[in-house]
């Protein structure tokens, strides 16, 4: 009987440019051309979530990568050249970045090295939750509004950084650039000098090499594929000290992520008081249709107790006395919300941000470990510095806040007992004093907000200034229209007394002029321009170690989609190879190359090109009785990938072939064609499709590992031999069939068609079903019995689908 069972089938509305299987679940992501990305999982092929594109990522989706873990999504963008990283259990965007070029194919791997260093840094790597406390979380009722992060909260970006261990996403595009990014976040490397396009990347597990498959235009004007192989020895040699200065930048990535979000949070809060305070103040203060100043009109009734009766009319019609009370409120619930933030957020993501900084001025100064990676101890001392100069611009702003409390409380104190009096209220007795302290706090107010500066009002446009606190959460240039008065200070006049201290290293330097968001920024820039120093280095010291043409691509096929064709790529962890696998269908229609290459570029084997003859591979188990597949058939290969180190998955063809038959899914066990000893003599001035001739080449049997494909132009296939999935697309990229690999059809008859075997995929289901607010529901087997409206499904990080 035919092998694998079909366990869903779909039409979709959109055709798919990108798909991926989770690593770790049962869960396939998929990119359409609407720039939705989307999650399925294995059983019917139920949808889990849909993120649809918006302004801030961008519409045009061009590849895909899981983290090895299975918690994080990256995807890149054409239009916008960025990177996203999202969350797979939310649908949640936890950070993007922006590259140079729009990126053509990504690969995310894990390091598996073991030694006693690396060892005793996994086990000792969290120790600054020893001397930091928890970063609080950020409030949810002002991040739901920020622009780019959804309800975010503290702890899920620290779940960036994920396991201990390094892993390393690889971005490749064009204009040769191939870029190398720690934990998908901090860039490591970045290598210039690559031929071409990239279409496909390969980071070996032991970090010796890179491989890549790049699309290069020929002297005659033709697409040609090469193969380049990049050594990376410097990575590989020293991977311990690469993976602690990699998680450490990590760390300072995250942190400067959190003090962006907290510092948005402060602006919110800012704007909600800056919109009321202006509609109503502002207001008051144009329609004034006296010939006398505002400010002296209040310091009239300040002192006088009497107001003119248009001061009188405007403050009774249009503020009105509960109006006064409730905007009073406001105004203080904002002030105390952002010194909340400035003092729980701010100064502790600072605080962390210095002590990681520091730990990494300490690792620089290790010249011997650290100095070829690119380390400069100057450069960090910079960013320690910078970080020193914002922890101190944040403490100017608690001072500011602080005096602006007093005198915005005093003001509407006596403003509000001042307007009980001219409505002849009651006035109760413990609002009814005022001290001179008070008289001078209101005075303040007046001449702080009602600013008779003509210069400031043609600047703004506004002739009510409430800009004490807000110009420092301007994301400006321009200096704070009032700067913090420092007469006075002792400390200050101290240090410009003093002839030494005065350029001290060990002073932090403070820019009175500058707003907080000015500080930020600048704190960024310095520390990105640490950041990027051991990119750098690093870049410099890879070489390529071979450059070899593989073939020309058909005229004919130059306009389709690269995402899904071959070449694809795999590393074979066991025997530290690289394993290109491609077809020549000009040259050699009914063969499948097979190139390999050991991930150290200093060792070479045999049998490193091979030939995969597919023209009678079904005729010892061919069934007649079996829809789609008949004896004597010729096949070629439509697509092809690796499920596990020995076999691959292929949908194949007939060579002529009726629309929408002869297509079938089938396992090709690699291990004969892999011990076979032949060599073949290349001529490297040569492409490899002009001499494909003399390849070796080996045929295969296969018994009982394949399935017809009826009633579907079958063409792309992807896999995870791990959990042991398959997913179909068909030519037009509308129509997907999803397989479970391990199991037979005859299963059916005895279980139902709505039996699912895998264990993993019951506890995918359960999981969904437990979170009733989704709208899952699960029947006994494990069948889906319906998806809710909100496709907001979220999957446990914990549930039973982790490989132990």
């Amino acid at each position: 009987m035919p092998a694998f069972r079909q366990v869903g089938e779909k039409q979709l509305p959109n055709p798919v440019l990108c798909m991926a299987w989770s690593p770790k679940r049962d869960l396939i992501a998929l990119a359409n051309t609407t720039g939705e990305l989307l999650l399925h999982r294995l059983a019917n092929f139920h949808r889990v979530w849909c993120l649809s594109p918006n302004e801030n990522t961008g519409k045009e989706i061009t590849a895909l990568a899981w983290r090895p873990d299975g918690k994080i999504l990256a995807f890149s963008l054409g239009d916008t050249k960025r990177v996203v990283l999202c969350d797979a259990e939310k649908a949640e965007i936890l950070h993007l970045f922006r590259v140079e070029n729009p990126i053509s194919c990504m690969h995310w791997m894990e390091v598996l090295e073991e030694n006693s260093v690396l060892s005793s840094f996994y086990s000792s790597e969290d120790e600054s939750k020893l001397f930091l406390p928890k970063l609080p979380t950020l409030p949810k009722s002002y991040s739901t509004t920020s622009k780019i992060f959804s309800e975010e909260r503290s702890d899920e970006i620290m779940n960036l950084l994920g396991e201990v261990r390094l892993n390393i996403l690889v971005l490749g595009g064009g204009s040769g650039v191939v870029e190398l990014y720690a934990y998908g976040m901090y860039k490591i490397a970045t290598l210039s000098g690559v031929l071409g396009t990239s279409r496909s990347l390969c980071l070996s597990s032991d970090l010796k090499s890179l491989s890549v498959i790049t699309e290069v235009k020929s002297p005659d004007n033709r697409l040609e594929i090469c193969f380049i192989q990049l050594d990376t020895a410097l990575l590989s040699d020293c991977l311990p000290e690469v993976t602690r200065m990699a998680r450490k930048f990590t760390h300072i990535s995250s942190l400067l992520q959190y003090l962006c979000l907290s510092l948005t949070c402060m602006c919110e809060a800012w704007e909600d008081i800056l919109m009321q305070m202006d509609a109503r103040l502002t207001k008051f203060v144009q329609e004034k249709n006296t010939s006398t100043q505002v400010q002296d009109e209040f310091l009239e009734l300040l002192l006088w107790g009497q107001s003119s009766p248009e001061l009188q009319a405007l403050l009774m019609n249009q503020l009105t006395v509960k109006g006064l009370k409730k905007l009073g409120h406001s105004i203080e619930s904002s002030y105390t919300s952002i010194q909340k933030l400035v003092i729980s957020h701010l100064q502790s993501g600072s605080e962390a941000l210095l002590y990681h900084l520091s730990e990494v001025k300490g690792m620089s100064l290790w010249k011997q470990k650290f100095q070829p990676l690119g380390l400069d101890s100057a450069a960090i001392e910079d960013a320690i510095t910078a970080v020193g100069s914002f922890i101190l611009k944040a403490n100017e702003l608690l001072q500011v806040i602080d005096k602006s409390m007093k005198n915005f409380k005093a003001f509407f104190r006596w403003l509000y007992v001042a307007m009980l009096r001219m409505s002849e209220d009651h006035v109760p007795p413990e609002l009814n004093k005022m001290t001179q302290k008070d008289i001078a706090f209101v005075a303040d107010f007046l001449s702080e907000h009602f600013s008779e500066n003509e210069e400031l009002f043609d600047r703004k446009g506004k002739y009510f200034n409430v800009e004490r606190v807000g110009q420092y959460l301007k994301d400006e240039d321009e200096d704070l229209v009032s700067p913090p008065n420092t007469q006075g200070n002792q400390w200050l006049k101290f240090l410009q007394e003093s002839t030494h201290l005065k350029e001290s290293p060990l002073l932090f330097p403070t820019y009175p002029q500058k707003s907080l968001h000015f500080v930020k920024r600048m704190m960024e820039a310095v520390i990105e321009l640490c950041l990027q120093k051991p990119a750098e280095v690093i870049g410099r010291s890879v070489k390529q170690a071979a450059c070899v043409s593989l073939y020309s691509i058909p005229e004919s096929s130059e306009n389709t989609p690269r995402l899904f064709e071959l070449p694809s790529l795999w590393n074979d962890r066991k025997s530290n190879m690289h394993t290109v696998v491609f077809c020549m269908p000009e040259v050699s229609p009914c063969k499948l190359f097979l190139l390999r290459k050991p991930t150290d570029p200093h060792r070479s084997v045999s049998n490193s090109l091979m030939a995969i003859d597919l023209s009678g591979v079904f005729i010892s188990s061919v069934d007649a009785a079996q829809p789609g597949v008949h004896t004597g058939r010729v096949y070629s290969c439509r697509d092809a990938r690796f499920y596990d180190d020995e076999t691959l998955t292929v949908v194949l063809g007939a060579c002529e072939e009726e629309e929408g038959s002869g297509r079938v899914l089938a396992q090709l066990p690699l291990g004969p064609a892999l011990r076979r000893q032949e060599d073949f003599s290349w001529d490297l001035s040569l492409r490899l499709d002009q001499q494909s001739a003399a390849i070796p080449a080996q045929g295969l049997v296969v018994e009982s590992q394949w399935r017809g494909l009826d009633s579907m132009t079958a063409h792309y296939v992807a896999v995870n031999g791990i959990r042991k999935v398959a997913c179909v697309v068909s030519a037009n990229l509308r129509h997907v069939r999803v397989f479970e690999m391990d199991v037979e059809d005859e299963e059916d008859e005895d279980r139902g068609e709505s039996t699912n075997t895998s264990v993993d995929q019951v506890g995918l289901d359960d999981s969904l079903a437990s979170q009733g607010g989704a709208g899952a529901q699960v029947g006994a087997g494990g069948q889906e019995g319906g998806v809710g409206g909100n496709e907001e499904s979220q999957l446990e990080a914990g549930e039973a689908l982790e490989i132990s």
